[in-house]
């Protein structure tokens, strides 16, 4: 079972010794960061610093030399500061060859605070009118004109055999934002679905095109979430629980709306890449299983998905049970990659990484993803090794 782990470029620049201590690791690939929002990330074994802090989402080397992607469009990538300056990427990538590692691409696309702040209207509206600045409406022309752009230029980076999109559908309320302070209320599945729902002008139209009054169903949002402001706990139903605040109907229709515009988007993304990259270049998502959920996971359907890409990358941090619904659906050869935490203060458990890797293995999945050889301690490094060893 191949194994894979992500790193930034500042984790690699600056240290003589970072590739080589990843390639000892056991994995056989790295997922290098190529286009990342905003974060502020401890680097604990650098020689020069302890912390980065990456102010805005950007794209972590030059953009399109030529300047035709770009030319004249008021959604365009933001070029990376001090953090990452220059072909940070490209430097990266050239150590973790040398050092013996495949190198694939790791794109974060409908995420970007910065965007949000500069071009308020690209941003998801909620039931009550409030903008969300880090997601991007994924329903707004220009926004999937400049996502799908963004994919294929920063996927197919000199060298990569391969990329990862992450957060390529709809975002919602559910976001670690700067000194978040949104865990008062226990929202619950039916809660977060609701509060992601858009109203912005392109989804207010796209509600018209499944017979839903846009004004009517905004109310009916805020109605259905009085009771969970209040206190009240969530049904724990899942969709039915959606169903039963919204009626069966209304929420077919949302999730209608919105599923088709995921996958459509979904697949220009892929296709864009594709036609970018040279042949055997792989393409996988980053998904849950789940069409309704949002995030950096966003939800897909597994048989769609699978004939869209070359797999998918599947959030087990909660257990392997996300990768069930993904097992058989795809081609012969489809990835399935199970993504496990090994950065024990970030809720990872290196220490069962064994245990773990074999029951995803068990559930159908055929490649190990690890978050994250920049971010883990020796100690969460040792039990890296131990248990790749053991494979």
């Amino acid at each position: 079972m191949k194994a894979s782990t992500f790193v930034y470029p500042w984790d690699i620049i600056g240290d003589p010794e970072a590739a080589a201590r990843i390639a000892a690791l056991g994995v056989e690939q790295v997922t290098l960061a190529a286009a990342y929002h905003s974060t502020r990330a401890l680097t604990p074994r650098h020689p020069r610093h302890r912390v980065v802090t990456a102010e805005h989402a950007a794209v972590l080397y030059p953009t399109d030399p030529a300047g035709d992607r770009w030319k004249g469009r008021a959604l365009r990538p933001y070029p990376a500061g001090d953090w990452a300056p220059g072909d940070a990427y490209g430097e990266a990538a050239e150590a973790l060859a040398r050092a013996g590692l495949d190198v694939h691409t790791w794109v974060v696309l409908a995420h970007n605070s910065r965007m949000g702040a500069e071009h308020p209207d690209t941003s998801v509206v909620n039931a009550y009118g409030d903008r969300y600045p880090w997601a991007p409406c994924i329903a707004q022309p220009a926004t999937r004109a400049y996502l799908v752009d963004l994919a294929a230029e920063a996927a197919v980076r000199p060298g990569a055999g391969g990329t990862e999109l992450e957060s390529l559908g709809w975002y919602g309320l559910q976001h670690l934002h700067a000194h978040d302070k949104t865990g008062g209320v226990g929202l619950g599945d039916a809660g977060q679905y609701l509060m992601a729902l858009c109203f912005c002008p392109a989804c207010r139209a796209g509600y018209g095109e499944q017979g839903l009054d846009a004004d009517a169903l905004a109310a009916g949002v805020r109605e259905a979430l009085e009771p969970l402001w209040r206190g009240a706990p969530d049904g724990g139903g899942g969709w039915a629980e959606i169903e039963k605040l919204l009626g069966e109907e209304t929420a077919a229709a949302t999730r209608a709306w919105r599923d088709e515009t995921a996958r459509t988007l979904q697949e220009t993304a892929v296709r864009a890449v594709r036609d970018a990259a040279p042949d055997g270049f792989q393409v996988l998502l980053h998904a849950d299983p789940v069409t309704y959920h949002v995030g950096a996971n966003p939800g897909v359907d597994p048989e769609h998905v699978l004939s869209v890409a070359d797999g998918v990358v599947v959030p087990c941090a909660g257990g392997p049970g996300l990768l069930a619904p993904f097992a058989g659906q795809g081609r012969e050869g489809a990835v399935l990659a199970a993504n496990l935490g090994v950065v024990s203060g970030m809720g990872g458990s290196p220490g069962t990484l064994t245990v773990d890797l074999a029951r995803a293995r068990a559930l159908g999945a055929t490649e190990l993803r690890l978050y994250h050889a920049g971010l883990a301690s020796d100690g969460d490094l040792a039990c890296v090794r131990e248990a790749l060893a053991a494979r």
